[in-house]
């Protein structure tokens, strides 16, 4: 029988890699609770996406988006279990303590076949980058978000001036680069806190105004047109993953080993996710069929307070959430540029990349302000890759050449990245249709 470093037996030295254990070797400056890891992991994979489910079952249709729901929370959820667990054995295989996304990239591929040895720099290149662009998306959404709805609000109660969405991005930088200036992940486990709640009173409210006369299932259909299937794909995509802030997130806990089993903190937050996406996906299309918007809160009326409140509370959520997701981007680009910073320099040199980051985001949302759009190219494009394909590679990698009796991981793990790149492919050559649409449109206005 063939033995691997993938199977953990052995390290580079030749000695069994079982005795060593890297959660004795982590030394975390501030580490966090299990608490503290779930609120910062619901709060990765909740918010803008969570809104955006009506719209998503509008495209798939009722029952094609409950079990479409259930499907992908349950790949997206192994995907991140597999990425983890792999990352793990490299950090054994490696004898290091903690390894983050592009880092465990890397020594799969370098700890995995001969053949593919000479690609590990690579891998770890291609993981950074992808993960850099789809943060700035990410970022880039929050922006048109917040200012979609500070925008309803500010165009009912303040009709004396009337701006464009584009405006509203522009004003919001220079609170967005205040806020930004956060450099700890334990410093913001209470913003994250505060927006969760701020998140589930949304989700409150949301549900008062859906659930506040009778719903009707006329009009509504059960099985969607298959030509809107891909943005379905898209949008339950970009919702439910948050892989890029997995890492972070675990290795940054004060008992990492709770991160993954069952119960555990991956179990917990992926069922919380699945059960509140299904809820609020189904019923908020119920409720508002075909004319739901890209997230249900702009579908709430302007002039009665609970709405009121809702649009201010996920205003408010998405931008306690924005340095969070931004801290995945500030990691990467500190990595290239600290090294040729001097030490007197680098405090600065943080502020200005951290503020430049958040304008050059903003300037796409005010290039470029279709919400469903973007929320739609971003997780069709980059979280396929991010949340899909690569682990699918990696684990694959790792594990060579033993995949398993009658080899089901080598199958198990094709068939996650041949779903990645259907959702890839087709949802981007929608997404793309749809904006080319919405430009003839409004070049005929």
């Amino acid at each position: 029988m063939n033995v691997v470093k993938a199977e953990h037996n052995k390290d580079d030295k030749g000695g069994p890699i079982e005795q060593y254990n890297p959660f004795e070797h982590r030394k975390v400056e501030k580490p966090n609770s299990d608490g503290r890891a779930l609120a910062n992991l619901l709060k990765a994979s909740l918010g803008s996406g969570l809104l955006a489910m009506p719209v998503a079952f509008a495209n798939a249709g009722w029952a094609v988006g409950i079990v479409g729901t259930i499907i992908i929370a349950f790949i997206c959820g192994h995907c991140v279990h597999i990425f983890v667990d792999t990352s793990r054995g490299c950090c054994k295989a490696e004898r290091k303590p903690l390894l983050n996304y592009a880092e465990t990239c890397r020594a799969a591929f370098a700890n995995g076949p001969k053949s593919v040895r000479r690609y590990a720099k690579a891998a770890s290149v291609f993981a950074e980058l992808s993960l850099l662009c789809t943060y700035i998306g990410v970022c880039c959404i929050f922006t048109v978000l917040i200012a979609e709805n500070i925008k309803q609000l500010l165009d009912t109660y303040y009709p004396v001036v009337t701006l464009s969405v584009s405006y509203y991005c522009l004003i919001l930088l220079v609170p967005l680069s205040i806020m930004t200036q956060i450099r700890h992940l334990k410093w913001l486990a209470p913003f994250s806190f505060l927006a969760n709640v701020l998140l589930v009173l949304t989700f409150a409210i949301c549900l008062y105004y859906i659930f506040k006369d009778p719903i009707s299932i006329e009009g509504v259909s059960a099985v969607g047109h298959i030509s809107r299937f891909p943005a379905f794909l898209s949008t339950v995509i970009f919702a439910m993953e948050g892989i890029g802030v997995v890492m972070p997130v675990e290795n940054a806990m004060k008992k990492p080993e709770h991160f993954l089993g069952c119960p555990s903190v991956l179990v917990i937050a992926m069922s919380f996710i699945m059960v509140l996406y299904t809820i609020l996906g189904l019923f908020g299309y119920f409720r508002y069929g075909d004319s739901v918007m890209a997230t249900i809160t702009l579908n709430l009326p302007v002039d009665d307070w609970p709405a009121i409140c809702a649009k201010a509370f996920i205003a408010l959520s998405i931008f306690f959430t924005y340095p969070l997701h931004f801290f995945v981007v500030v990691d990467i680009l500190t990595k290239y540029i600290d090294p040729y910073v001097k030490k007197q320099y680098k405090n600065i040199t943080q502020i200005c990349m951290r503020i430049f980051v958040v304008w050059f985001c903003g300037a796409i949302g005010i290039a470029l302000p279709m919400l469903e759009q973007i929320i739609n190219i971003v997780g069709a494009l980059f979280y396929s890759i991010l949340g899909l394909i690569i682990p699918g590679i990696i684990d694959t990698i790792f594990r060579w050449p033993d995949v398993g009796k009658y080899q089901h991981i080598l199958w198990k793990n094709f068939l996650i990245v041949l779903f990645g790149f259907i959702c890839l492919i087709s949802g981007c050559a929608v997404t793309i249709g749809d904006i080319i649409q919405n430009l003839r449109e409004q070049s005929t206005e």
